[in-house]
């Protein structure tokens, strides 16, 4: 099944609407949506090395716009949008407390859920909740996210060949380690 997966991926990757299917899994992951855009992005890049850059750039655009949505849900809808969202991830009952502390260091936690596995879309939405600078949001947005994105497109674009034979002989051990990472995630969101 993971194989079938995988396959269907990868040919996702080389169509011609790889790139749309991109923006909209990035667009929606940053706002709502808990899959991270990595899952398409990765299997583009290695399917076309030459485009890694254009592929990181849409992922970036995508992600940062999702993002804006986020602070929207956070800033107008937290009542009949945010609130629902923060509750699945746990986050209702600390809101209060959280939205106090939250401004004095909401660039830092904006960089943080941007680059790491941790839920951009809590982090997009308690910004417009508590009220964080716009333009503060998105430079931290445009910084953290680039970063991520970038990141992983050089690396792949570098070692592409060596990097997809590591991945297509070890499958099923970096499904399993992605899902306990994606879970790992939720759960410090939720715990915390």
């Amino acid at each position: 099944m993971i194989r079938a997966l995988y396959d269907r991926t990868i040919a996702l990757a080389g169509s011609r609407h790889a790139l749309w299917a991109l923006a909209v899994v990035a667009f929606v992951e940053s706002s709502v949506f808990p899959i991270p855009p990595d899952v398409l992005m990765i299997p583009m890049i290695i399917a076309r090395p030459t485009r890694a850059f254009v592929i990181a750039g849409v992922a970036l655009a995508a992600s940062v716009l999702g993002g804006m949505l986020g602070y929207y849900i956070g800033w107008g809808l937290f009542e009949s949008v945010g609130r629902p969202v923060l509750e699945f991830y746990g986050k209702d009952a600390y809101f209060a407390e959280f939205a106090a502390r939250y401004n004095e260091w909401g660039a830092w936690a904006v960089l943080v859920a941007g680059v790491t596995p941790f839920p951009y879309k809590v982090i997009t939405i308690l910004s417009g909740a508590t009220g964080l600078s716009l333009p503060v949001f998105m430079v931290a947005s445009v910084l953290a996210r680039g970063l991520r994105f970038f990141v992983v497109a050089a690396l792949l674009w570098r070692f592409g060949a060596p990097v997809r034979d590591f991945i297509e002989r070890r499958l099923t051990l970096l499904f399993t380690l992605f899902v306990l990472l994606l879970a790992g995630g939720f759960a410090i969101v939720r715990y915390m």
